[in-house]
């Protein structure tokens, strides 16, 4: 049996993780990592729930009688996820944190911690399956429940990440896992499941940007350079957004989406919904680099089911790398919305291969 950290959020996911691993046998402990505050330099963050969430890690700790701590990463969150949030937007970008948050944080300087304390694995939520192979390798697979499968998050792992890792919920659909949760008494079997990322709390990200990032309005334009309005500032935008453009609808109550940035000229392109009027909203194609393997890195080219964000199905593509860390994709079915920064999840069936960055 080994001895196992469960990174404990206050929710029901990662509770029952902790209690299947008791069940099992296993020497358990459980830590809170607290990863930002409300308050600070005089800045507001908006309300963030660590505190409510503390109390019920806590509770559930106690109810499992296992030992509980809070680890305050409070300085490493900000250089490896907040700068990596704000600097990404500065520059254009639509980056997401949750994926990094997995590799810098939950399975890097949280794991590195557990381990220099003596434990073996550390153990999160999250709805995906470790799988050991012969080799001594291991894999990443979807968890079971379609809708909660939560691999793609853990794109950017790497191998020696993996290995010490364990998910113990993966096995599960949700409705089971709270029965389970309610069968045990555990104090949150029916907590909602959270939202968003916790430092950004109940404001807007655009509110938390905007302590950032400059405010500097330039022209809304459309495909042909007509000037339609103007914008705040275009970190306020992504690709594919339709909402709070500000600007009217045609006639035939056809609304603007964003379809580009023009740094160079400040300019914020919009365009009518249709393949054949937005531009490159709509694509076969598309760069990626800083591509990540788990365990079997793709170096040729090959047809492979790709995610492009965590709430899309997998598409097939054809996969071509350049030789210097990127690829090219091409998609069997036309993508809509594809923002640089995002991050795009490589599959081979229900395996995780890895993940890369679009450009």
């Amino acid at each position: 049996m080994a001895k196992v950290l469960v990174a404990l959020s206050g929710g029901v996911d990662s509770a029952v993780a902790a209690l299947l691993l008791k069940r099992e046998g296993h020497d358990v402990h459980a830590a809170y990592m607290r990863t930002w505050m409300n308050e600070e330099g005089g800045k507001f963050f908006g309300e963030c729930p660590w505190e409510d969430d503390v109390l019920n890690a806590r509770a559930v700790a106690d109810k499992l009688d296992i030992p509980f701590k809070t680890v305050d990463l409070i300085k490493d969150y900000r250089e490896h996820i907040v700068q990596y949030l704000v600097e990404g937007y500065r520059n254009g970008l639509t980056p997401n944190p949750d994926v990094l948050c997995n590799r810098e944080m939950k399975f890097g300087v949280f794991a590195r911690k557990a381990f220099a304390d003596g434990f073996d694995c550390v153990a999160t939520g999250h709805y995906a399956r470790r799988r050991d192979n012969a080799d001594g390798t291991s894999d990443i697979l979807c968890g079971v429940d379609p809708n909660k499968d939560q691999t793609y998050f853990l794109a950017l792992l790497r191998q020696e990440q993996l290995k010490r890792a364990l998910y113990p919920v993966g096995h599960l659909l949700k409705p089971e896992l709270r029965k389970l949760a309610e069968e045990a008494g555990l104090p949150n079997a029916k907590r909602k499941d959270s939202q968003g990322i916790c430092f950004i709390g109940k404001i807007r990200i655009n509110d938390f940007l905007e302590q950032y990032i400059p405010q500097k309005p330039g022209k809304i334009v459309n495909t042909a350079g007509k000037v339609l309005g103007e914008h705040k500032g275009l970190f306020h935008y992504t690709i594919g957004q339709r909402r709070g453009i500000n600007v009217p609808s045609n006639a035939d109550n056809e609304y603007y989406v964003v379809v580009a940035k023009r740094f160079e000229s400040n300019e914020l392109v919009v365009a009518f919904d249709h393949p054949e009027t937005a531009g490159t909203l709509y694509t076969t194609e598309s760069w990626v680099n800083n591509l990540s393997w788990i365990n079997r890195p793709l170096t040729e080219k090959c047809e492979v089911l790709v995610r492009v964000r965590y709430r899309d199905a997998s598409t097939p593509v054809t996969f071509t790398p350049d030789g210097n860390g990127g690829a090219h994709i091409a998609y069997k079915h036309m993508q809509r919305g594809i923002a640089p920064g995002q991050i795009i999840a490589f599959y081979d069936g229900e395996t995780l291969l890895g993940g890369g960055v679009f450009q």
